[in-house]
Protein backbone atom coordinates (compact mmCIF):
# COMPACT_ATOMS: atom_id res chain seq x y z
CA UNK A 1 0.00 0.00 0.00
CA UNK A 2 1.56 3.55 -1.24
CA UNK A 3 0.72 7.06 0.10
CA UNK A 4 -1.54 7.69 -2.57
CA UNK A 5 -3.70 4.35 -1.42
CA UNK A 6 -3.75 5.67 2.06
CA UNK A 7 -4.50 8.86 1.32
CA UNK A 8 -7.58 8.24 -0.94
CA UNK A 9 -9.06 5.84 2.22
CA UNK A 10 -8.23 7.98 4.05
CA UNK A 11 -10.78 10.72 2.56
CA UNK A 12 -13.39 12.62 4.93
CA UNK A 13 -16.52 10.45 5.85
CA UNK A 14 -19.32 11.25 4.96
CA UNK A 15 -21.35 9.14 7.73
CA UNK A 16 -20.24 7.64 11.30
CA UNK A 17 -19.51 4.59 9.61
CA UNK A 18 -17.55 5.83 7.21
CA UNK A 19 -15.89 7.69 9.72
CA UNK A 20 -15.16 5.17 12.55
CA UNK A 21 -13.72 2.89 9.77
CA UNK A 22 -11.32 5.80 8.88
CA UNK A 23 -10.36 6.72 11.94
CA UNK A 24 -9.13 2.72 12.86
CA UNK A 25 -7.01 3.03 9.64
CA UNK A 26 -5.30 5.85 10.43
CA UNK A 27 -4.49 4.74 14.39
CA UNK A 28 -3.15 1.10 12.58
CA UNK A 29 -0.84 3.27 9.92
CA UNK A 30 0.27 5.36 12.97
CA UNK A 31 1.19 2.62 15.05
CA UNK A 32 3.14 0.75 11.93
CA UNK A 33 5.03 3.91 11.13
CA UNK A 34 6.02 4.33 14.71
CA UNK A 35 7.45 0.43 15.30
CA UNK A 36 9.14 0.81 11.74
CA UNK A 37 7.33 -2.19 9.84
CA UNK A 38 6.66 0.65 7.07
CA UNK A 39 9.23 1.11 4.17
CA UNK A 40 11.74 3.52 4.46
CA UNK A 41 10.35 5.30 0.88
CA UNK A 42 6.97 5.50 2.19
CA UNK A 43 7.09 5.82 6.38
CA UNK A 44 7.92 9.42 6.43
CA UNK A 45 4.57 10.22 3.84
CA UNK A 46 2.24 7.64 5.52
CA UNK A 47 3.60 8.88 9.04
CA UNK A 48 2.42 12.45 8.42
CA UNK A 49 -0.19 11.08 6.66
CA UNK A 50 -1.71 9.21 9.00
CA UNK A 51 -0.95 12.14 11.61
CA UNK A 52 -3.08 14.46 9.62
CA UNK A 53 -5.99 12.18 8.62
CA UNK A 54 -6.20 11.78 12.25
CA UNK A 55 -6.30 15.32 13.62
CA UNK A 56 -9.12 15.23 10.75
CA UNK A 57 -10.81 12.51 12.03
CA UNK A 58 -10.95 14.03 15.63
CA UNK A 59 -12.37 17.51 13.91
CA UNK A 60 -14.72 15.71 11.87
CA UNK A 61 -16.12 13.90 15.15
CA UNK A 62 -16.12 16.94 17.02
CA UNK A 63 -18.10 17.91 14.62
CA UNK A 64 -20.49 15.20 13.87
CA UNK A 65 -21.27 15.41 17.60
CA UNK A 66 -22.56 18.83 17.39
CA UNK A 67 -24.49 18.51 13.75
CA UNK A 68 -27.14 15.90 14.06
CA UNK A 69 -27.50 13.00 11.76
CA UNK A 70 -28.47 14.06 8.14
CA UNK A 71 -28.95 18.15 8.61
CA UNK A 72 -25.86 20.71 7.27
CA UNK A 73 -24.49 22.96 9.91
CA UNK A 74 -26.26 26.62 9.61
CA UNK A 75 -23.46 29.03 7.92
CA UNK A 76 -22.56 32.20 9.68
CA UNK A 77 -24.14 35.56 9.01
CA UNK A 78 -21.77 38.13 6.82
CA UNK A 79 -21.53 40.91 8.56
CA UNK A 80 -23.91 44.38 8.22
CA UNK A 81 -20.83 45.90 5.36
CA UNK A 82 -20.65 42.72 3.40
CA UNK A 83 -24.18 42.37 3.47
CA UNK A 84 -24.52 45.66 2.10
CA UNK A 85 -21.79 45.29 -0.44
CA UNK A 86 -23.53 42.28 -2.01
CA UNK A 87 -27.24 44.22 -2.22
CA UNK A 88 -25.25 47.21 -3.87
CA UNK A 89 -24.05 44.75 -6.47
CA UNK A 90 -27.23 43.23 -6.93
CA UNK A 91 -28.90 46.38 -7.15
CA UNK A 92 -26.37 47.36 -9.89
CA UNK A 93 -26.62 44.71 -11.84
CA UNK A 94 -30.41 44.02 -12.29
CA UNK A 95 -29.82 47.89 -13.59
CA UNK A 96 -27.57 46.44 -16.06
CA UNK A 97 -29.57 43.60 -16.90
CA UNK A 98 -33.09 45.75 -17.35
CA UNK A 99 -30.92 48.71 -19.39
CA UNK A 100 -29.47 45.85 -21.72
CA UNK A 101 -33.63 45.04 -22.45
CA UNK A 102 -34.15 47.71 -22.88
CA UNK A 103 -31.65 48.63 -25.59
CA UNK A 104 -32.37 45.01 -27.04
CA UNK A 105 -36.35 45.91 -27.16
CA UNK A 106 -35.93 49.78 -28.75
CA UNK A 107 -36.86 51.42 -25.82
CA UNK A 108 -37.51 55.23 -26.60
CA UNK A 109 -35.77 56.31 -23.06
CA UNK A 110 -32.93 54.60 -24.22
CA UNK A 111 -30.49 55.01 -27.24
CA UNK A 112 -30.74 52.42 -29.45
CA UNK A 113 -27.84 50.61 -31.01
CA UNK A 114 -28.17 50.29 -34.99
CA UNK A 115 -25.96 47.59 -35.90
CA UNK A 116 -26.89 47.18 -39.26
CA UNK A 117 -25.76 50.34 -40.71
CA UNK A 118 -22.09 51.17 -42.32
CA UNK A 119 -20.03 54.37 -40.20
CA UNK A 120 -19.18 56.85 -43.09
CA UNK A 121 -21.15 55.57 -45.72
CA UNK A 122 -24.68 56.13 -44.88
CA UNK A 123 -26.24 59.50 -43.69
CA UNK A 124 -25.77 59.62 -39.91
CA UNK A 125 -29.39 60.46 -38.26
CA UNK A 126 -28.45 63.79 -37.15
CA UNK A 127 -28.51 65.15 -40.31
CA UNK A 128 -31.45 63.95 -41.65
CA UNK A 129 -33.88 66.80 -39.26
CA UNK A 130 -34.70 69.31 -41.67
CA UNK A 131 -33.43 72.72 -40.81
CA UNK A 132 -35.68 75.07 -42.06
CA UNK A 133 -34.20 78.94 -42.42
CA UNK A 134 -35.76 81.27 -40.12
CA UNK A 135 -36.33 84.74 -40.85
CA UNK A 136 -34.45 87.29 -38.84
CA UNK A 137 -37.34 89.87 -37.78
CA UNK A 138 -39.52 88.88 -35.19
CA UNK A 139 -42.31 90.62 -37.11
CA UNK A 140 -42.20 87.60 -39.63
CA UNK A 141 -43.13 84.73 -36.87
CA UNK A 142 -47.05 85.95 -36.51
CA UNK A 143 -49.16 82.82 -35.90
CA UNK A 144 -51.39 84.17 -39.63
CA UNK A 145 -49.73 84.77 -42.65
CA UNK A 146 -48.96 88.56 -43.37
CA UNK A 147 -50.66 90.21 -46.17
CA UNK A 148 -49.44 93.49 -47.65
CA UNK A 149 -50.69 96.14 -45.10
CA UNK A 150 -49.07 94.18 -42.57
CA UNK A 151 -45.89 94.95 -44.50
CA UNK A 152 -46.51 98.45 -45.22
CA UNK A 153 -47.06 99.29 -41.51
CA UNK A 154 -43.28 97.57 -40.19
CA UNK A 155 -40.64 100.24 -38.90
CA UNK A 156 -38.08 100.73 -40.72
CA UNK A 157 -37.34 104.40 -41.47
CA UNK A 158 -36.74 103.90 -44.99
CA UNK A 159 -34.92 107.38 -45.11
CA UNK A 160 -32.70 106.73 -41.93
CA UNK A 161 -29.11 107.73 -42.12
CA UNK A 162 -26.27 107.13 -39.84
CA UNK A 163 -24.32 110.81 -40.02
CA UNK A 164 -20.41 110.31 -39.34
CA UNK A 165 -18.88 111.18 -36.00
CA UNK A 166 -15.44 110.94 -36.69
CA UNK A 167 -12.83 110.43 -39.93
CA UNK A 168 -13.21 106.91 -39.58
CA UNK A 169 -17.14 106.98 -39.89
CA UNK A 170 -16.39 109.16 -43.01
CA UNK A 171 -13.92 106.95 -44.66
CA UNK A 172 -16.70 103.72 -44.53
CA UNK A 173 -19.27 106.54 -45.83
CA UNK A 174 -17.06 107.70 -49.11
CA UNK A 175 -15.98 103.74 -49.37
CA UNK A 176 -19.92 103.11 -49.72
CA UNK A 177 -20.68 105.99 -52.42
CA UNK A 178 -17.78 105.04 -54.38
CA UNK A 179 -18.79 101.22 -54.40
CA UNK A 180 -22.17 102.29 -55.44
CA UNK A 181 -21.14 104.24 -58.48
CA UNK A 182 -20.38 101.30 -60.90
CA UNK A 183 -23.32 99.65 -60.08
CA UNK A 184 -25.59 102.47 -61.08
CA UNK A 185 -23.56 102.60 -64.27
CA UNK A 186 -23.73 98.85 -64.87
CA UNK A 187 -27.33 98.04 -63.91
CA UNK A 188 -29.27 100.81 -64.49
CA UNK A 189 -32.73 100.22 -63.88
CA UNK A 190 -32.51 96.50 -63.56
CA UNK A 191 -33.69 96.12 -60.35
CA UNK A 192 -33.68 92.43 -59.71
CA UNK A 193 -30.50 91.50 -61.12
CA UNK A 194 -29.23 94.94 -58.95
CA UNK A 195 -30.63 92.79 -56.25
CA UNK A 196 -28.77 89.48 -57.00
CA UNK A 197 -25.44 91.35 -57.14
CA UNK A 198 -26.13 93.11 -54.47
CA UNK A 199 -26.90 89.97 -52.04
CA UNK A 200 -23.97 88.06 -53.12
CA UNK A 201 -22.15 91.15 -51.69
CA UNK A 202 -24.33 91.60 -48.45
CA UNK A 203 -24.14 87.79 -47.26
CA UNK A 204 -20.33 88.13 -47.06
CA UNK A 205 -20.08 90.35 -43.93
CA UNK A 206 -22.12 88.37 -41.63
CA UNK A 207 -20.23 85.16 -42.35
CA UNK A 208 -16.62 87.24 -42.24
CA UNK A 209 -17.70 88.64 -38.77
CA UNK A 210 -18.66 85.53 -37.47
CA UNK A 211 -15.52 83.62 -38.42
CA UNK A 212 -12.84 86.43 -37.14
CA UNK A 213 -15.20 86.89 -33.72
CA UNK A 214 -15.48 83.28 -33.48
CA UNK A 215 -11.79 82.58 -33.94
CA UNK A 216 -10.82 85.33 -31.58
CA UNK A 217 -12.49 83.88 -28.90
CA UNK A 218 -11.37 80.96 -29.28
CA UNK A 219 -7.56 82.78 -28.86
CA UNK A 220 -9.17 84.58 -25.83
CA UNK A 221 -10.64 81.78 -24.06
CA UNK A 222 -13.56 84.00 -23.35
CA UNK A 223 -17.55 83.88 -24.58
CA UNK A 224 -17.88 86.19 -27.23
CA UNK A 225 -20.87 88.04 -26.37
CA UNK A 226 -23.60 87.12 -28.29
CA UNK A 227 -22.61 88.20 -31.82
CA UNK A 228 -21.75 85.53 -33.26
CA UNK A 229 -24.87 83.65 -33.49
CA UNK A 230 -26.53 86.91 -34.76
CA UNK A 231 -24.15 87.44 -37.73
CA UNK A 232 -24.17 83.80 -38.81
CA UNK A 233 -28.09 84.49 -38.66
CA UNK A 234 -27.40 87.53 -41.04
CA UNK A 235 -25.60 85.69 -43.10
CA UNK A 236 -28.01 83.21 -43.76
CA UNK A 237 -30.68 85.65 -44.18
CA UNK A 238 -28.91 87.76 -47.32
CA UNK A 239 -28.29 84.03 -48.74
CA UNK A 240 -32.24 83.68 -48.62
CA UNK A 241 -32.86 86.96 -50.17
CA UNK A 242 -30.56 85.79 -52.91
CA UNK A 243 -32.30 82.29 -53.31
CA UNK A 244 -35.38 84.12 -53.58
CA UNK A 245 -34.38 86.27 -56.30
CA UNK A 246 -32.70 83.37 -58.38
CA UNK A 247 -36.26 82.27 -58.89
CA UNK A 248 -37.44 85.97 -60.23
CA UNK A 249 -34.48 86.10 -62.79
CA UNK A 250 -31.56 84.12 -64.15
CA UNK A 251 -28.69 85.74 -64.54
CA UNK A 252 -26.57 85.54 -67.64
CA UNK A 253 -23.10 83.80 -68.04
CA UNK A 254 -21.51 87.38 -68.23
CA UNK A 255 -23.58 88.36 -64.38
CA UNK A 256 -22.21 85.20 -62.96
CA UNK A 257 -18.90 85.52 -63.76
CA UNK A 258 -19.08 89.42 -61.95
CA UNK A 259 -20.51 87.76 -59.12
CA UNK A 260 -17.52 85.68 -58.90
CA UNK A 261 -15.05 88.42 -59.55
CA UNK A 262 -16.81 91.01 -57.23
CA UNK A 263 -17.14 88.65 -54.46
CA UNK A 264 -14.13 87.28 -54.35
CA UNK A 265 -12.76 90.95 -54.39
CA UNK A 266 -14.40 92.19 -51.77
CA UNK A 267 -14.31 89.10 -49.37
CA UNK A 268 -10.77 89.56 -49.24
CA UNK A 269 -10.81 93.55 -48.57
CA UNK A 270 -13.78 92.88 -46.12
CA UNK A 271 -11.34 90.79 -44.38
CA UNK A 272 -8.87 92.70 -43.81
CA UNK A 273 -10.79 95.58 -43.24
CA UNK A 274 -12.16 93.72 -40.02
CA UNK A 275 -9.05 92.17 -39.36
CA UNK A 276 -7.44 95.78 -38.84
CA UNK A 277 -10.66 97.91 -37.57
CA UNK A 278 -13.93 95.81 -36.75
CA UNK A 279 -15.05 99.22 -35.58
CA UNK A 280 -15.38 100.59 -38.94
CA UNK A 281 -16.31 97.50 -41.15
CA UNK A 282 -19.72 97.13 -38.82
CA UNK A 283 -20.09 101.13 -39.97
CA UNK A 284 -19.31 100.23 -43.37
CA UNK A 285 -21.93 97.40 -43.48
CA UNK A 286 -24.23 100.06 -41.65
CA UNK A 287 -23.93 102.52 -44.85
CA UNK A 288 -24.09 99.45 -47.11
CA UNK A 289 -27.30 98.96 -46.20
CA UNK A 290 -28.51 102.04 -45.79
CA UNK A 291 -27.72 101.74 -49.88
CA UNK A 292 -29.64 98.98 -50.10
CA UNK A 293 -32.67 100.22 -48.19
CA UNK A 294 -32.30 103.18 -50.98
CA UNK A 295 -32.11 100.69 -53.73
CA UNK A 296 -35.20 98.46 -52.51
CA UNK A 297 -37.34 101.89 -52.37
CA UNK A 298 -36.56 102.63 -56.11
CA UNK A 299 -37.32 99.02 -56.75
CA UNK A 300 -41.18 99.60 -55.20
CA UNK A 301 -41.26 102.55 -56.95
CA UNK A 302 -41.00 101.19 -60.00
CA UNK A 303 -43.40 98.10 -59.32
CA UNK A 304 -45.42 101.02 -58.26
CA UNK A 305 -45.60 103.10 -62.06
CA UNK A 306 -45.63 99.48 -63.43
CA UNK A 307 -42.78 99.65 -64.97
CA UNK A 308 -41.83 96.11 -63.47
CA UNK A 309 -44.91 93.39 -63.62
CA UNK A 310 -46.15 92.59 -60.06
CA UNK A 311 -45.85 88.78 -60.68
CA UNK A 312 -46.96 86.35 -57.59
CA UNK A 313 -43.92 85.70 -54.89
CA UNK A 314 -42.36 82.96 -55.48
CA UNK A 315 -42.68 79.28 -53.20
CA UNK A 316 -39.69 79.99 -50.89
CA UNK A 317 -40.66 83.29 -50.16
CA UNK A 318 -43.82 82.76 -49.43
CA UNK A 319 -42.74 80.09 -46.92
CA UNK A 320 -39.52 82.01 -45.55
CA UNK A 321 -41.14 85.26 -44.69
CA UNK A 322 -44.58 83.72 -43.63
CA UNK A 323 -46.70 85.66 -46.91
CA UNK A 324 -50.13 84.69 -47.66
CA UNK A 325 -49.80 82.14 -50.66
CA UNK A 326 -52.90 83.27 -51.82
CA UNK A 327 -52.56 87.37 -52.27
CA UNK A 328 -48.22 87.54 -52.42
CA UNK A 329 -46.83 88.88 -55.10
CA UNK A 330 -43.54 90.58 -55.93
CA UNK A 331 -44.26 93.65 -53.96
CA UNK A 332 -44.84 91.90 -51.14
CA UNK A 333 -41.38 90.24 -51.52
CA UNK A 334 -39.66 93.63 -52.25
CA UNK A 335 -41.38 94.87 -48.80
CA UNK A 336 -40.22 92.22 -46.83
CA UNK A 337 -36.74 92.32 -48.14
CA UNK A 338 -36.07 95.84 -47.65
CA UNK A 339 -37.61 95.18 -43.92
CA UNK A 340 -34.44 92.83 -43.77
CA UNK A 341 -31.81 95.19 -44.94
CA UNK A 342 -32.69 97.70 -42.09
CA UNK A 343 -32.49 95.65 -39.40
CA UNK A 344 -28.90 95.11 -40.20
CA UNK A 345 -28.68 98.47 -41.27
CA UNK A 346 -29.73 99.20 -37.39
CA UNK A 347 -27.80 96.33 -36.06
CA UNK A 348 -24.35 97.19 -37.71
CA UNK A 349 -24.31 100.66 -36.83
CA UNK A 350 -25.30 99.63 -33.16
CA UNK A 351 -22.17 97.07 -33.62
CA UNK A 352 -20.22 99.74 -34.51
CA UNK A 353 -21.20 101.87 -31.68
CA UNK A 354 -20.50 98.89 -29.04
CA UNK A 355 -17.53 98.71 -30.18
CA UNK A 356 -16.76 102.63 -29.79
CA UNK A 357 -17.13 102.33 -26.28
CA UNK A 358 -15.64 98.87 -25.58
CA UNK A 359 -19.08 97.32 -24.72
CA UNK A 360 -18.78 94.51 -26.89
CA UNK A 361 -21.43 92.25 -24.63
CA UNK A 362 -24.78 92.48 -25.75
CA UNK A 363 -26.48 91.33 -22.39
CA UNK A 364 -25.08 94.64 -20.91
CA UNK A 365 -27.47 97.64 -20.47
CA UNK A 366 -25.59 100.28 -21.37
CA UNK A 367 -26.32 103.58 -19.50
CA UNK A 368 -22.97 105.35 -19.38
CA UNK A 369 -21.63 108.56 -20.51
CA UNK A 370 -19.66 106.99 -23.50
CA UNK A 371 -23.11 105.81 -24.91
CA UNK A 372 -24.55 108.68 -24.59
CA UNK A 373 -21.61 110.49 -25.83
CA UNK A 374 -21.91 108.04 -29.00
CA UNK A 375 -25.42 109.07 -29.68
CA UNK A 376 -25.34 112.45 -29.75
CA UNK A 377 -26.92 112.77 -33.38
CA UNK A 378 -30.31 111.43 -33.72
CA UNK A 379 -30.59 109.60 -37.32
CA UNK A 380 -32.48 111.40 -39.56
CA UNK A 381 -36.23 109.41 -40.17
CA UNK A 382 -39.05 109.81 -41.96
CA UNK A 383 -41.89 110.31 -39.68
CA UNK A 384 -44.73 109.60 -42.50
CA UNK A 385 -44.51 106.60 -45.03
CA UNK A 386 -46.49 108.60 -46.86
CA UNK A 387 -44.01 110.81 -48.14
CA UNK A 388 -42.09 107.76 -49.56
CA UNK A 389 -44.99 105.49 -50.82
CA UNK A 390 -47.97 108.24 -51.27
CA UNK A 391 -49.66 105.23 -53.48
CA UNK A 392 -49.04 102.67 -50.83
CA UNK A 393 -50.01 105.10 -48.13
CA UNK A 394 -53.64 105.74 -50.36
CA UNK A 395 -53.96 102.52 -50.81
CA UNK A 396 -54.03 100.90 -47.44
CA UNK A 397 -55.85 104.30 -45.71
CA UNK A 398 -58.96 103.50 -48.47
CA UNK A 399 -59.11 99.86 -47.15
Amino acid sequence: MNTFTCTHLLRPAANRTQLAHATAVARGFSRLATAGHLRPAMGLGALHTARAFSLFSRNAAADSKATPYGQQQRPTEDPPSLRQHKERLRAEQDQAQSQAEALRLGSKHHLSVDTTRSPGIEMPPELQHSNIPMPIRDDFLADRPLKTADLEHLEIYPTSHREPNDWADRIALTTVKLLRLPTDVFFRRKYVHRAVMLETVAAVPGMVGAMLRHLRSLRRLRHDGGWISHLLHEAENERMHLMTWMRVCQPSWFDRLLVILVQGFFFNAFTTLYMVSPRTAHRVVGYLEEEAVISYTSFLNEIDAGRIENVPAPEIAVQYWNLDPKTATLRDVVLAVRADEALHRDTNHHFADRLITQKEDLHETLRTADWRRAHERTPKVTADAADVFPKSAATSSDQ
